[in-house]
């Protein structure tokens, strides 16, 4: 059956839109040295279609981390689309937090090297958070910035502590009289947060190994900072669920503590358990 030009013309763009290839979609990757994350947005249907993660048994270098990457992108057929924006979140404890009065980018070295070990070699980037001012300079997993832009192009990469950050700080619960605590749970890493009014007072990474590790550094924060476990309100998010043993060692000590709960502003379509959202936390404040 042959068709005219104007005919074919109309059946092409029926095709299209059939398959929706005209919409427009957004991929945010989540990369830790314990595993990866993947959100795909649908902006054009305001819906997350896709959310996934996968978490590695042991801690892996970043060549092997790459390794499955590129397993995972190669073989799902979620990433054989074409994505408008693609963006990469490096998840390390390798960052600091500097006020921008006080940056000074020939400095960024110094900076880091303070609170985190790095090598001569590393390369050394920031990010600007404009919420409060303040710069983040950190060490990129180069060698998936690099793949990432073989296989997509132009992407834009940030780390995870300026999105955690920035969202943190717009959240309503922080502008209540007591300051609020925020606790970002990784496997051997959680991200520390207290927000007063509005405002950052400490952010901090700290290492742990055991549910008695977890629980001194949450108090040692509310001890620095003179809080108080009976009126201050913990809110959790990241790798932590009710009846954990990292759970119940904050229920034993502070009255307060909850997940983080959020209205988006899409729709979450993806196959995922609601319940559990505070778990992709970040990936969803990518967008």
């Amino acid at each position: 059956m042959k068709y005219s030009q104007k005919e074919t013309g109309l059946r092409v763009t029926l095709i299209k839109n059939n398959l929706k290839i005209n919409d427009i979609k957004e991929l945010s990757i989540q990369i830790s040295l314990n595993g990866l994350s993947f959100c795909i947005l649908n902006r054009t249907a305001n819906e997350v279609t896709f959310l996934k993660t996968i978490d590695f048994e042991q801690k892996q270098m970043p060549d092997a981390v790459l390794n499955h990457l590129k397993e995972e992108l190669s073989s799902n057929p979620a990433f054989s689309e074409d994505f408008n924006e693609v963006l990469v979140i490096h998840q390390n404890e390798l960052s600091t937090l500097v006020p921008e009065e006080l940056y000074n980018k020939e400095n960024k070295v110094d900076y880091l090297k303070f609170n985190s070990k790095i090598l001569r070699n590393d390369f050394i980037t920031e990010d600007y958070i404009s919420i409060n001012k303040s710069i983040n300079v950190y060490v990129p997993y180069v060698n998936i910035n690099n793949y990432i832009f073989d296989t997509f192009g132009e992407f834009v990469y940030k780390h995870s502590s300026s999105i955690l950050i920035d969202s943190l700080i717009q959240n309503p619960e922080s502008t209540t009289e007591e300051p609020t605590v925020y606790v970002n749970v990784n496997k051997n890493t959680i991200e520390l947060l207290v927000i007063d009014k509005g405002k950052l007072q400490l952010f901090n990474v700290f290492e742990y190994y055991s549910k008695e590790d977890f629980i001194y550094y949450v108090l040692f924060v509310f001890e620095q900072l003179k809080l108080d476990v009976e009126k201050s309100h913990v809110l959790l998010s990241g790798n932590i669920v009710i009846g954990d043993e990292n759970f119940v060692m904050l229920y034993l000590y502070i009255r307060h503590v909850t997940f983080i709960e959020k209205s988006y502003a899409f729709n979450i379509v993806a196959n995922t358990n609601r319940r559990y959202l505070h778990q992709h936390f970040v990936i969803l404040n990518s967008f």
